[in-house]
């Protein structure tokens, strides 16, 4: 071989770094695209479910049977005491839900809020009084996990409505007047089929009284009771993300 040949040669050798034993250039991947598949992880299913701006109907019932002293007796000067009159409040609420914001918050806390327009009729299949009829605003908060079909809630509601009062007919511890004021407080677990529709299951508790309104002429008992809440959840309108055209 010729002096020429061999130095072109040596020039080839020191273009191409050497390929270590056994791999070759193809089959070698990069550390860009390592660091790449290490970061990912799988897209967050509740992210098509919880999200800022999105409207539901919620349609729920219950079946509140148990009769409990008001829990915030201690806060009005009153003690913890049931009176010897029983109700037993079936409420069915025909909500429009509007979620306010995206999931976020640290850990256990993760979720977000959504406000609640309700229209309510309640039976009274046991009490003086057959119906109640009421307007109540709420808010929700939904502990969302990455991921999960299942989320639990925590929700409070105020409203005003009206009542057929037999206090005035002169039944012992029945309400005093027909405009009565209602707050409701649950808990419980929501399961997503998908997107679009999601099914509830809670305990709930419901207070219904008057303010003292009818004080001194008729004495403000209300009403106290809890017990299971069922509920469905439909989205209005298209998916997250859809073209609005």
């Amino acid at each position: 071989m010729s002096v020429g040949k061999l130095i072109l040669l040596m020039l080839v050798c020191l273009s191409h770094p050497a390929l270590s034993l056994g791999q070759d250039g193809e089959s070698q991947p990069s550390d860009t695209s390592n660091g790449i598949l290490r970061a990912s992880r799988p897209p967050d299913l509740n992210s098509s479910i919880y999200y800022k701006n999105k409207l539901e109907f919620s349609l729920e019932t219950g079946w509140l049977p148990i009769n409990i002293p008001f829990i915030f007796d201690c806060f009005v000067g009153d003690q913890y005491n049931v009176t010897g009159l029983n109700y037993t409040l079936v409420p069915t609420l025909a909500s429009l839900r509007w979620q306010m914001g995206n999931v976020g918050g640290p850990w256990i806390l993760r979720g977000n809020f959504d406000l609640t327009f309700s229209g309510a009729f309640t039976w009274i299949p046991r009490g003086p009084e057959t119906h109640y009829q009421a307007f109540d605003v709420g808010i929700r908060r939904n502990f969302v996990r990455h991921n999960g079909r299942t989320a639990p809630y925590f929700d409070v509601r105020l409203g005003v409505g009206r009542i057929d009062a037999k206090g005035p007919l002169g039944v012992p511890y029945a309400q005093g007047q027909d405009l009565t004021f209602t707050f409701m407080m649950g808990s419980g677990v929501r399961y997503n089929f998908n997107s679009r529709y999601a099914i509830s299951v809670g305990l709930n508790y419901m207070h219904v009284s008057n303010l003292y309104l009818s004080e001194p002429r008729f004495y403000n008992y209300g009403i106290n009771v809890y017990g299971p809440m069922f509920g469905l959840d439909v989205r209005l309108g298209k998916p997250k993300g859809s073209s609005t055209r």
